[in-house]
């Protein structure tokens, strides 16, 4: 029987592992993405569905504690009138794993159309998502 002291240490290792592979991943979208967020006049707006919404409330909490002036909000609620409250000013980050959800792909065009920017984080380089962002 594997002991809970060795699930946890095989566990930090993925986790370990996966952090260690994302080096070789950053490149100059990055430093782009972190200076639009350093650089914007609004709000920081982070949007997802699913896993990724929870992933995006947390994210929001942490920069509003830290002093970012953000939020959350829920991608197809977004769809559903609450882009109302998104400038041109703010920066919309969007998470998606695919890039190609429903609620994504009928809100991108509305955060294009009020000229917001757009930080995709998405595991498909090619979706629909990346190419807005």
């Amino acid at each position: 029987m594997t002991s809970p002291i060795d699930i946890a240490k095989r566990v930090l290792k993925i986790e370990a592992d996966a952090i260690f592979n994302l080096i070789d991943r950053l490149n100059e979208d990055y430093v782009r993405a972190i200076e639009l967020i350093l650089e914007h006049r609004g709000r920081l707006l982070v949007l997802g569905v699913g896993k990724s919404g929870h992933i995006g409330r947390k994210i929001a909490a942490t920069l509003s504690s830290t002093g970012t002036p953000s939020l959350w909000m829920h991608s197809a609620e977004a769809v559903h009138g609450d882009l109302g409250q998104v400038t041109k000013n703010d920066v919309v980050i969007v998470i998606s794993t695919s890039g190609e959800s429903d609620e994504i792909k009928r809100l991108l065009p509305l955060v294009k159309k009020i000229r917001s920017k757009i930080i995709a984080l998405t595991g498909n380089l090619k979706s629909t998502l990346a190419q807005y962002s």
